[in-house]
């Protein structure tokens, strides 16, 4: 069995998990989320633990994925997933307006970007974008699509980027 599966995952006091044939809601403080498990993998809830288990050898690895896609769930409606992106560039902005993002990044025009429902943007200063949200594939796609609207270019390193990404300088063209 998976190393990962075999690690249980322990639910926090105002979680709850419930287990219909194949779909598993999860409910919290921060909303409620659902997803379909494969017919071979069972999910086994004892007191405040939950465990996972394959029925089948061709289903180990798969096992591994559900837990992790569970522990994320878990993890999302109790404290929620946050990724923080940066603005760097002379003239650079983000301003939130309600349902959508306007990034001033050296266009001739600013962006509107539209904010997905179910996520919350936040823009703490005019240079920092913060995205929270109970789903985290949600939130890293929305980050990962604002960082493309300019991504960092490698020479001055200007552009969208994440909190905790560094960039490396390319070192300019010498005569």
């Amino acid at each position: 069995m998976s190393k990962i599966a075999r690690k249980p995952i322990s639910l926090p006091e105002a979680t709850k998990v419930t287990v219909n044939r194949d779909e598993i809601n999860v409910e919290g403080p921060l909303g409620k989320m659902q997803f379909m498990k494969n017919e071979g993998i069972d999910i086994i809830q004892e007191d405040n633990v939950v465990r996972i288990e394959s029925k089948k050898e061709h289903l180990i690895a798969l096992s591994g994925t559900t837990r992790a896609l569970l522990f994320n769930m878990i993890h999302g409606v109790t404290h929620g997933w946050k990724k923080t992106l940066k603005l760097v560039g002379v003239g650079y902005r983000a301003k939130s307006q309600g349902d959508t993002l306007e990034l001033t990044v050296g266009y001739s025009h600013p962006v509107q970007f539209p904010i997905p429902e179910g996520l919350k943007i936040e823009t703490p200063s005019q240079t920092e974008i913060s995205i929270v949200g109970v789903d985290k594939q949600k939130v890293g796609q929305v980050a990962s699509e604002i960082r493309s609207v300019r991504p960092p270019e490698p020479y001055k390193g200007k552009g969208i980027r994440y909190d905790d990404e560094i960039i490396v300088k390319k070192e300019a063209k010498k005569k």
